[in-house]
């Protein structure tokens, strides 16, 4: 059965590999005959092109991320410093490298939580490590809100937390660190903290 299948792959590949030869053949331009029997020219090459003196450079700080706050700079990185000359970006003082934001593990999230919203209510909510299918199982206690109230599930994806109701619906969305989680409800919008 292996001798066939390789004997007719052979077969019928082999009108491929010849037409394909040909053709490339007839597009060679540097194979003498090609193309009506004269030699192509080689393009010409490009004349060199001299570099063209460019201004000073300017750094500057990037503005800090959504909720955060750079330290003041400690140095004028608006113009070059004395000395620099144009286009010298090296003499230019690097700016101090701002320190990233820390997110917790998934395991620093686990554990008990007082859940509370716009309304001034609080109630209880506990992240378990217990595995539910993708997800992580939660539950609630004393809660008014009847979207808190039906937290079955969360995950911890992309430093958010997401609490999730039966069926798959995120109850609310929640960032922060091991000790405390600011976020809202999707369906109101409303906001909600969570802390330990």
């Amino acid at each position: 059965m292996n001798r066939q299948v390789v004997l007719l792959a052979a077969i019928l590949g082999a009108p491929l590999l010849l037409s394909a030869c040909a053709s490339s053949a007839r597009m060679d331009p540097y194979r003498p005959g090609a193309m009506g029997g004269a030699m192509a020219e080689p393009a010409p090459m490009p004349e060199p092109v001299e570099p063209v003196p460019s201004g000073p450079v300017y750094a500057e700080p990037l503005p800090p991320l959504a909720g955060e706050s750079l330290p003041p700079p400690s140095g004028d990185y608006g113009a070059p410093s004395a000395g620099a000359a144009p286009g010298d970006i090296a003499a230019l003082p690097s700016p101090p490298p701002a320190a990233a934001p820390s997110r917790p593990s998934r395991s620093a999230l686990v554990g008990g939580w007082t859940a509370r919203e716009a309304s001034g209510g609080s109630c209880r909510v506990q992240l378990s490590s217990t595995p539910a299918l993708d997800l992580y199982k939660a539950s609630t206690s004393g809660c008014s809100n009847k979207d808190l109230a039906r937290i079955s599930a969360w995950e911890y994806r992309d430093g958010e937390v997401y609490l999730y109701q039966p069926g798959g619906a995120v109850a609310a969305r929640l960032r922060g660190g091991s000790g405390s989680l600011d976020g809202v409800l999707a369906k109101s919008g409303a906001p909600l903290r969570m802390t330990r």
